[in-house]
């Protein structure tokens, strides 16, 4: 019976996620940016379009996009996710975060079972071990970070130095003072951070430690609250983060993250520098304090230990 609750619990959750997301995406676009005509007298009470002009660019009736805002997903076609979605201009991640809302809110199995653990493969932390050269990690959906490189430690040394595990990139950035200090462009991070918490969220509600972590930032932080609202999404799979290392100084990092296929819901993330570039410099020197394994003010332990998420299902 308890599984039943949980489940409806979640599908109310999602059906108010819908509704929110769709009401923040139609808020953002202006009449003259969809096309519309726009008359001196139109004065509207909320910003961006009415439902109604939703419905039509959509190509269905006003009754069922108020059906749609009010979360009943079931039986929607994908001709209705691709009218919403050129009505309402999503790109590739906006779209595929609407469709994972819609079919949870319209499906009516009771929530999967998820693995006991989630563990990094011991041929997946070889692999970390050979890239003596990067700075390289596996991260899961929740932004936990299971395994890790020397290089990786030592560049996340001020993540690891919170001393809850699996560390945790997300709740470095909202929870942690010096966050805004390690992101150069602390902004971008923490935008990009709450766009992957938030998607991960529509791919998997039935996540219990993600609804922990969302809970436990949203309570701790307004900054993650204001940008939680926004419901925004994004795909982060390449891109360059700029970091500021409290021991070799500002880093301008290229990173690449790649699914790990064998491993649901786990990446392989990557940061590497430019050749010749000031970056490499600092990378070699920050390899070589790694080396020194005391030097990194953490445990040794944080490096060899096995790294292990428990299931939301583990009390």
């Amino acid at each position: 019976m308890a599984e039943r609750n949980d489940h409806r619990d979640v599908r109310g959750d999602v059906r108010a996620q819908i509704r929110e997301f769709l009401t923040t995406r139609r808020a953002r676009i202006s009449p003259e940016q969809a096309g519309l005509p726009v008359y001196g007298g139109d004065r509207r009470r909320v910003p961006g379009l009415r439902r109604s002009e939703v419905a039509s660019l959509a190509g269905i009736s006003p009754e069922y996009m108020t059906k749609l805002e009010r979360g009943n997903a079931t039986g929607v076609s994908d001709s209705v996710i691709d009218g919403l979605a050129h009505a309402l201009q999503l790109d590739e991640a906006e779209r595929a975060h609407l469709e994972d809302l819609l079919r949870t809110a319209g499906s009516t199995r009771p929530p999967r079972q998820r693995p006991a653990r989630q563990r990094v493969r011991p041929t997946v932390q070889r692999l970390l071990d050979t890239m003596t050269g990067a700075a390289a990690f596996v991260v899961n959906g929740r932004l936990d970070v299971l395994a890790a490189n020397d290089l990786g430690v030592a560049l996340y040394s001020p993540v690891y130095a919170d001393p809850a595990r699996p560390a945790n990139t997300a709740r470095f950035v909202f929870l942690d003072p010096y966050a805004t200090e390690f992101f150069r462009d602390y902004d971008k991070a923490a935008s990009d951070t709450v766009a992957l918490l938030r998607a991960e969220a529509g791919r998997d509600p039935h996540d219990r430690d993600l609804s922990d972590l969302i809970g436990q930032l949203s309570t701790r932080s307004e900054e993650f609250r204001r940008r939680w609202a926004a419901h925004n999404v994004r795909i982060h799979t390449s891109g360059v983060k700029l970091v500021h290392h409290p021991v070799v100084g500002d880093l301008d990092l290229a990173f690449e993250s790649l699914a790990l296929p064998a491993d649901t819901g786990q990446s392989l993330l990557t940061y590497t520098a430019e050749p010749g570039s000031p970056t490499q410099d600092a990378l070699r020197l920050l390899a070589s304090w790694a080396a020194t394994g005391d030097n990194l003010g953490l445990p040794r332990s944080v490096r060899d230990a096995e790294h292990v998420v428990p299931s939301p299902e583990a009390d």
